[in-house]
């Protein structure tokens, strides 16, 4: 029960930890009066709000830190957050990454490149989107109106002609000196105003220049325009909209059921409902603190920040919240909580779309609780298993060992829950100590965090899941985990090598004889090859990583003036192997520490084979 006297805390702004017996953190609070706020706490418990009750039953100390300002309390609190990640915190858990268009206007001839991180790196921005279909229907759209070059301009050069998008009219082929500088930056500009819902400035401009090809003879020219026009035309016929205004808002929805709340940020963009994302929290603290450390949170990754987010209710930290915003941001982003109003229209729409999202949420976690169930029944299961991880061992042309872990949480996959892993003391062949030294290290960081899963299934019949099961008996845990093992399905031919037959996945379990065959087709079987194809996806992602690391290290090591330390100073830099290896000369001159000559050799290692930046073939 917490205990500690409200008298004796600074009325000043700051952060304050509670903490249970074991001095773990629960929770990470900001305040603008810490004394204020605390003494709210004593309050909730007396009149037994149940959105707190849970918190207070387990916290028992506070701890308090002062800041100058507000501003720095809600800093502090974001980093104590993902230092502690404590249990009563918000947890976007459900959350997928944001889709944006990234278009950089400093190349020579820009493209749009599809990113899942927005940085501030000088380049423009276009989302988010909903979903990778839609950024590809979006691409789809602005190539087949502005024919702008989809593939790097180092890797068509190589080519002896243009690709086969210039063929169907998809691309203008810069790469082959085909179309002018200005002449590609007015596509470039016509895509920004499609974007950006200035459908009535691209239109204008293109009948302009339509009718200067026709006057100067140019027919050819001026039938490429009138195609475009046609297809801006169907295009806004078929994105009818409701227009909002001008500007970027993001719209915050709330809707409240029992001991959850489900948000929903509805984005508006350039003045159209562009798409929408929910989220379900769930609800330990008061709606204002609520709502104010999810936004805390929400945009503290690398998300698209709008000119405004409207708010359903006043939160205490607006003012610093805003300030935040507008620094990451880099211009001005006001939060707003309207009382009428087409605003008020729109937070509106937000709410009923939150209601909309916690009611199919309801119905897909019936589905999923069903789902779970059928699992334990057909594997005998004691309970059923919300928490199941597979782990799947590969090796890497003969050499490092490496294994992976997939997780699925509630019936659905848990990205942010995956893990790598390098085995260290095993050689290279032996997979079944492989796989107990990975089990184990799993196993004890999950006994010394108390986080177990409730069901481990392995990639491997019998052999590997007797590994499994004694080292749950080391460590005693075979009552508390429950373990099967997945055997790919055998597949029988005929002597020309053609499959005749396939036989059924195969579910082996500790103490039983022969294997348990699931339907075809069945949910259940479903989920379960399901998890293993991630494990066994994500371990191949880990050999290609591993694998580009390794070429690029030896590339590197090759070069005179790279040394290990310069290498890692490369990497820092340009963040990836990938951007590494793509950098152009000027990127490699412009970093700070490296020798003209070393770019120079550099750029000319990575790109050996390739015509020079600027050349046409």
């Amino acid at each position: 029960m917490l205990n500690f006297d409200p008298a004796r805390q600074p009325s000043a702004p700051g952060i304050y930890l509670m903490k249970d017996a074991a001095g773990t953190v629960l929770y990470v609070g900001k305040a603008k009066n810490l004394r204020k706020r605390l003494r709210s706490y004593l309050k909730a418990e007396r009149d037994g709000r149940a959105q707190i009750r849970f918190l207070l039953e387990r916290a028992v100390a506070v701890e308090t830190i002062v800041t100058d300002t507000e501003k720095e309390a809600l800093l502090l609190e974001e980093t104590l957050i993902k230092e502690h990640r404590p249990r009563y915190n918000i947890d976007l858990r459900d959350d997928k990454t944001f889709i944006s268009l990234r278009l950089d206007l400093r190349e020579e001839f820009p493209a749009f490149e599809v990113v899942r991180r927005v940085r501030a790196d000088g380049a423009r921005y276009f989302g988010p989107f909903t979903s990778a279909v839609a950024v590809r229907e979006t691409l789809k759209e602005i190539h087949r109106i502005f024919a702008l070059r989809r593939y790097p301009l180092a890797r068509c050069r190589r080519r002896s002609r243009p690709c086969l998008f210039h063929q169907v009219g998809q691309c203008s082929a810069p790469c082959h000196g085909l179309i002018s500088r200005a002449a590609y930056r007015d596509l470039v500009e016509g895509a920004i105003a499609l974007l950006e819902g200035r459908e009535s400035e691209v239109v204008a401009l293109l009948r302009r220049r339509m009718a200067q090809e026709a006057a100067a003879l140019h027919f050819e020219a001026a039938a490429r325009l009138r195609d475009q026009l046609r297809a801006i035309e169907q295009t806004v016929e078929r994105q009818k909209a409701v227009r909002y205004g001008s500007i970027d808002q993001d719209v915050i929805g709330l809707h409240r059921a029992g001991g959850e709340v489900e948000i929903a940020v509805l984005f508006i963009r350039h003045g159209r409902l562009a798409g929408r994302r929910s989220y379900n929290l769930d609800w330990h603290i008061e709606e204002e603190r609520l709502l104010e450390e999810f936004l805390l949170r929400y945009y503290g990754r690398d998300v698209p920040i709008p000119d405004e987010v409207l708010l359903p209710l006043p939160i205490e930290g607006e003012t610093a919240l805003a300030e935040w915003l507008s620094e990451r941001r880099g211009c001005r982003v006001r939060l707003l909580t309207p009382r009428r109003g087409e605003r008020v229209a729109l937070l509106t729409l937000a709410a009923r779309n939150a209601q909309e999202a916690w009611r199919e949420r309801g119905s897909r976690s019936e589905a999923r609780a069903e789902l779970l169930a059928e699992v334990g029944r057909r594997l005998q299961l004691s309970r059923a298993p919300r928490r199941m991880e597979c782990f799947d061992i590969s090796t890497m042309q003969g050499r490092a060992t490496v294994a992976s872990m997939a997780v699925v949480v509630d019936g659905e996959p848990a990205p942010a829950e995956y893990r790598h892993y390098r085995v260290r003391t095993v050689d290279s062949g032996d997979d079944y100590a492989a796989l107990r030294e990975v089990l184990a290290r799993r196993l004890q960081r999950g006994l010394a965090e108390q986080a177990l899963p409730d069901f481990i299934l392995i990639d491997g019949g019998r052999g590997q899941l007797g590994v499994l099961t004694a080292l749950l008996d080391e460590l005693g845990l075979t009552q508390a985990i429950a373990v099967a093992g997945m055997a790919k399905s055998r597949v029988r031919a005929n002597v020309r090598g053609k499959t005749v037959e396939r036989s059924e996945e195969r579910l082996f379990l500790p103490g039983r004889k022969n294997p348990v065959i699931l339907p075809a087709g069945s949910p259940a079987l479903f989920l379960l090859t399901r998890l293993r194809d991630e494990a066994h996806r994500f371990a191949i992602g880990y050999h290609r990583q591993l694998r580009g690391r390794t070429q690029l290290a030896s590339a590197l090591t090759a070069i005179p003036g790279i040394g290990p330390q310069r290498r890692r100073a490369l990497l820092r830099h340009f963040g990836s192997s990938a951007r590494l290896k793509s950098a152009t000369l000027d990127e490699l001159r412009a970093m700070p520490g490296l020798p003209q000559g070393v770019a120079e050799r550099l750029h000319a290692q990575l790109h050996a084979g390739e015509p020079p930046t600027g050349a046409h073939s």
